[in-house]
């Protein structure tokens, strides 16, 4: 390939990539999600597609309730686990990407992540867990969009319910009733706490099982919410 080819070919693929990223400022449709609910996120059909493809059929357990019905012990214990400033930030939260940036310079690769929940619940609808710069261009885009068009409680709300809690499970009621035989709206502070503690790796620990870090990190979350009177 020429020189001269080579520069039309690395400006057309610019051209590609760039399209693709802005294109996120007009799809999809955030505001819809006011008052529509979709059937399934990104999240939930990757993790279809992969159980296809190693031939093990993976069945989703997941049923959708409003904020009212989710226990507001398991909505404080996220928040505190996932994103304290989630009600005060609008979107992002510069204080912990810095934080997230200098400790992965000092392990010298991407370890820590400093996502807030609607950063997540972007990412988890539309998009992947990749941590390429695109993926995170495009996810930038979506969470601005959505602080900008959707209420924080819907965003709580929509993130409580697309959440993975498990292979297979999605959303704080199936994750309830999987793991403590009850409805989200009976979680007790305890129960709250261990089920967001594994938020980070909801396909590696078990919130009821016996996992040190699990049971310190619940505890350490409790504690929190205890000082906060709940």
């Amino acid at each position: 390939m020429s020189f001269k080819r080579l520069k039309l070919f690395l400006l057309l693929l610019v051209l590609f990539l760039t399209a693709d990223v802005c294109a996120y400022f007009f799809i999809p449709d955030v505001s819809a999600l006011k008052t529509v609910t979709p059937k399934i996120s990104a999240f939930m059909q990757q993790r279809l597609d992969e159980a296809e493809l190693k031939g093990r059929p993976l069945s989703i357990k997941r049923k959708y309730v409003p904020l009212s019905r989710i226990s507001p012990y398991l909505r404080k214990a996220v928040l505190i686990a996932e994103d304290d400033k989630f009600w005060h930030h609008e979107g992002f939260d510069f204080d912990a990407i810095e934080r997230a940036f200098e400790r992965n310079l000092e392990e010298k690769r991407f370890a820590f992540g400093a996502s807030t929940i609607t950063q997540q619940l972007a990412r988890n609808l539309y998009l992947t867990p990749s941590k390429n710069p695109l993926r995170k261009a495009k996810e930038a885009i979506l969470t601005f969009r959505m602080e900008n068009q959707l209420s924080k409680k819907r965003i709580l709300e929509l993130y409580l319910n697309f959440a993975e809690w498990g292979k297979g499970i999605f959303g704080a009621e199936a994750a309830a009733r999987y793991y403590f035989k009850k409805s989200a709206s009976r979680l007790r502070p305890m129960e709250a706490a261990r089920l967001a503690a594994i938020l980070p790796n909801p396909r590696y620990y078990n919130p009821a099982g016996k996992s040190r870090y699990v049971r310190i990190k619940a505890r350490r979350i409790y504690r929190i919410m205890q000082r906060r009177g709940f």
